[in-house]
């Protein structure tokens, strides 16, 4: 592994889907989710943070140190038991506060030493905080959710042929420009899971590319637009976070119409940023 990161960064992540939708909500029959009062949508960080741990999967299998804590079909206590079986130790008479076991868990895992993680389970490896955290993202403006009736040539069970073609519905949003804000603490990667240079490039890596690896037809059209990071010369950081978030301006330039496009706004970067403040443009 590179060396634990000593910067404390923050980011802007802008990101827009087309026909398609981000994150439905299993609570309103897979619609996409809404800020009820405003209109406004929103993708949850668990969204967000699936991409990234699938991104990193797909680029680091079967790369030591780069397993993947939650995913699909596989239980907390056998990710867990691994920590036990190469440390010798039975679960039943281990100490649960060992701090072995914490640390082998983020050593071996990316999500992990990225996001931290509660592993105080039955098979118990503690309990840690991560350095990188991503707020719910919002989009710019409200949203239309529309439900798309679509209709299926086929039938599931041979009695119902004599229907002839079924229906179905698909909830999409015409089009949204979204934006997610992350901050990176240097301070719980050094003291807690390790978060290091390499790992912090792998981040960036995934935040621009996860779209291009996550297409369905449910999710349409998705793109990463702009990824800025402000880096701090120091570990504790130069100012407060969100003097850096508003040096970045999004604005709509279609006054009468819906925005159909990325290109319907104009992304505005004030760079007269804190003195100790790195400004860079990932993408």
């Amino acid at each position: 592994m590179s060396e634990i990161i000593k910067n404390r960064y923050e980011f802007v992540l802008l990101y827009d889907v087309e026909n398609g939708n981000p994150n439905g909500d299993p609570d309103m029959g897979n619609m996409p989710r809404i800020d009820p009062q405003t209109g406004h949508g929103i993708v949850t960080d668990v969204c967000l943070k699936r991409k990234i741990r699938d991104y990193v999967e797909l680029v680091k299998e079967g790369v030591p140190g780069y397993e993947i804590y939650v995913k699909s079909g596989i239980a907390l206590n056998d990710q867990h038991k691994k920590a036990y079986d190469k440390l010798g130790i039975e679960p039943d008479k281990s100490n649960p506060k060992d701090e072995k076991l914490t640390k082998f868990m983020c050593d071996n895992f990316f999500d992990i030493r990225a996001f931290g993680a509660v592993m105080t389970t039955k098979i118990n490896c503690g309990q840690v905080r991560g350095p990188v955290q991503i707020n719910f993202s919002r989009s710019l403006d409200p949203i239309f959710q529309q439900e798309v009736t679509v209709t299926r040539q086929t039938v599931t069970d041979a009695k119902e042929i004599e229907k002839g073609q079924t229906m179905g519905k698909k909830q999409i949003v015409p089009y949204a420009l979204y934006r997610a804000e992350g901050y990176i603490s240097a301070n719980l990667a050094e003291k807690v899971t390790g978060f290091s240079e390499e790992d912090l490039d792998l981040l960036w890596e995934s935040l621009v590319n996860m779209f291009e690896h996550d297409h369905s037809a449910a999710r349409g059209k998705m793109a990463a637009r702009k990824l800025i990071v402000f880096k701090h010369d120091s570990k504790l950081g130069c100012c407060q976070s969100h003097v850096l978030f508003d040096k970045i301006k999004v604005e709509k330039t279609t006054e009468n119409l819906p925005p159909r496009s990325y290109n319907d706004y104009q992304v505005t970067i004030e760079r007269d940023v804190p003195a100790g403040v790195e400004l860079i443009e990932k993408l």
